[in-house]
């Protein structure tokens, strides 16, 4: 009776880890945490001591992935409607570009020299930059629809042309960004500056629901498992597919407000470089198929703490910075593997 009541809690384990994603990464995720914190060690004065410690280390890690984050739900958008963005990391650079073009403090200030400044000025820029961001992702979203150019080409060439001509214009240029619109992600809550993780938290929520509860996401999921089907349910998947793709370069935008409000600069040759393949590694260990019309956001941004953990254990154990990415990579095959096997059983 033992040996029966063992085995099928282990059937029960094995069944809930092939068959959902959900529960999977929370498994991963729990384990992932307890390294870290052994990893973190205990040799501290009192247990105060210690858990201040652990609770500033898990502070920086989300601060540090809540941009990446909040492309990550974006890139799940995508990728659930059977897309891919390989463009997100130059949105951000060409859509941080603009932000620090209109708060420039000094004479070349857009926003300055027509007699803006302040709070004023800051609301602008954020929804002129929101709209550029949306206007990139529509781009792309036009070149997949209307160009009928696979989403793989269409956001890889975005993501050249977005970035060299960002770099073009910005060559020599240096603007200074006012120090009071640094309190958008840097504004302390006691000790802490949580604003960058609040932002990814509510946006978070927010699709949670557009995904669950609204139409457009029941119909980015229909267009993502069978485009066909949806189409002949009255479905306008060529609309449903450019919203998809203004919503990631939204979110790119706003990911890339948090980042000049946190940084106060941004290197234009190097900012959101590997981005794309944080968020797609996010979502892809969060569960989300890469052949489209299944993912969760909650799963994402599980899959995004993962990748943060991650980062963090393999800094704490001194692995050089380019072999950091060789896990990550390994980590989206396994998940994909993982995602076969699911069909397959």
């Amino acid at each position: 009776m033992k040996d029966r009541r063992k085995e099928t809690l282990f059937t029960w384990f094995k069944r809930q880890w092939m068959g959902t994603p959900l529960f999977s990464t929370g498994v991963a995720l729990v384990i992932m945490i307890i390294l870290q914190t052994l990893t973190l060690g205990f040799d501290y004065d009192s247990f105060g001591a210690w858990l201040m410690s652990w609770l500033n280390n898990w502070i920086n890690i989300l601060r540090n992935n809540a941009g990446v984050g909040i492309v990550a739900l974006g890139m799940t958008f995508v990728i659930i409607s059977g897309g891919i963005d390989l463009a997100v990391g130059s949105t951000l650079v060409a859509t941080g570009a603009v932000l620090m073009m209109l708060i420039d403090n000094g004479p070349k200030g857009i926003l300055g020299l027509l007699g803006l400044s302040g709070p004023v000025a800051f609301i602008v820029a954020i929804l002129l930059s929101v709209a550029f961001g949306s206007i990139l992702g529509a781009l792309i979203g036009l070149l997949v629809t209307k160009g009928k150019i696979p989403p793989f080409i269409a956001s890889l060439g975005a993501m050249k042309i977005y970035r060299s001509v960002t770099q073009h214009f910005m060559q020599g240029y240096n603007p200074t960004v006012p120090k009071p619109f640094l309190a958008i992600s840097s504004f302390r809550f006691g000790n802490y500056m949580i604003m960058p993780i609040l932002y990814w938290l509510i946006i978070a929520l927010i699709l949670y629901y557009v995904s669950k509860k609204t139409t457009f996401g029941r119909q980015v999921i229909a267009v993502g498992s069978n485009e066909r089907a949806a189409k002949l349910s009255g479905v306008n998947v060529e609309k449903v597919k450019l919203k998809v793709y203004v919503l990631m370069g939204m979110l790119v935008s706003i990911s890339a407000i948090i980042q000049v409000s946190r940084i106060g600069s941004m290197d234009f040759a190097n900012a959101g470089s590997g981005n794309e393949m944080d968020a797609i590694a996010a979502a892809v260990v969060g569960g989300t198929s890469m052949s489209g019309g299944k993912g969760l956001i909650i799963g994402t941004v599980f899959g995004m703490l993962i990748i943060a953990v991650m980062n963090n254990l393999l800094n704490l154990f001194g692995v050089p910075p380019f072999l950091r990415e060789a896990f990550k990579g390994l980590i989206v095959v396994l998940a994909v593997l993982l995602q076969k096997k699911e069909k397959t059983s």
